[in-house]
């Protein structure tokens, strides 16, 4: 299928660019380890995705199932930076909600 008709590919460049946005006010001292984790991790999201839409059988279960472990990183993060109050409750709220969307659309990915 096209990346273009897939919305998983849509949704995680949006929920990418929403984090780069956010992490540029996580404090200064932190950008080397919460904030390299954070997007590394939602790097190798859409990485893993990317992979999968081009290959097929058992590499493109390999790939999708190494995606599902990236989403979970983001997930532990995003709540981790929540947590020392980088995040305002709204912010998490838009973040999870975005992040659950994705989970979904994964694991319909991974069931066809």
């Amino acid at each position: 299928m096209a990346q273009s008709d897939m919305v998983i590919f849509n949704r995680t460049f949006d929920c990418l660019a929403w984090l780069m946005n956010m992490t540029n006010h996580f404090p200064r001292a932190h950008r080397q380890t919460l904030t390299k984790r954070l997007l590394d991790a939602a790097f190798d999201l859409r990485e893993r995705l990317e992979e999968a839409n081009l290959r097929r059988g058992r590499n493109r279960f390999s790939s999708l199932q190494g995606a599902d472990e990236a989403l979970a990183r983001v997930r532990l993060y995003v709540r981790l930076a929540h947590k020392m109050k980088w995040m305002t409750d709204g912010q998490y709220f838009h973040v999870s909600s975005m992040l659950v969307e994705i989970g979904r659309l994964l694991g319909g990915w991974r069931k066809a």
